[in-house]
């Protein structure tokens, strides 16, 4: 059996990521108003993996034998005032994420609960990768952004990813 504040937090990240996943998608739909189908792609991709990432919470909860509780989900209250900052606000909430992964961390540390921590070791390492695609997002649009060719070319890079589910083993 698992600690209650773990239980808790463990359960209140899987409503995180399925926020995540909406907040993605209201990007997606963002760029591909926009006619940066690339973009709007590469969200759409975000998305899923965030999705797939409340799964493994959810699974990780009924493998250790666990009430999974469901919330609801808020809409996205992000004001997309640009392409631009729409890679900025990916940014922070990549951050935001990883502030949340920390403290699921903390509290299984504190009752050494070290099945939690090694289930969390994969999510640390998955929120480096994820902070570092958003600054390198940001990055390469302040180089190519203001260029319409240019980012035309960074577009099509955009739309190039593909899905790849996690193969973390539960």
């Amino acid at each position: 059996m698992l600690d209650k504040k773990v239980v808790e937090l463990l359960n209140q990240q899987i409503n995180k990521e399925f926020y995540s996943a909406y907040l993605y998608l209201d990007f997606s739909n963002y760029y591909y108003d926009q006619g940066l189908d690339g973009f709007g792609s590469w969200y759409k991709v975000q998305a899923q993996e965030e999705r797939d990432h409340a799964m493994l919470f959810l699974q990780y909860l009924q493998n250790n034998g666990e009430h999974v509780v469901l919330e609801s989900i808020d809409k996205p209250a992000v004001k997309i005032t640009g392409p631009k900052a729409v890679l900025e606000e990916g940014l922070k909430h990549e951050q935001y994420v990883t502030s949340l992964i920390h403290t699921i961390y903390d509290a299984a540390y504190a009752v050494k609960d070290f099945r939690t921590m090694q289930f969390l070791d994969w999510f640390v390492k998955e929120q480096g990768e994820e902070e570092n695609n958003a600054d390198t997002l940001i990055k390469k649009y302040e180089l190519f952004g203001d260029d319409h060719k240019s980012l035309y070319m960074l577009d099509s890079e955009m739309g190039a990813r593909v899905y790849a589910a996690p193969s973390l083993v539960l």
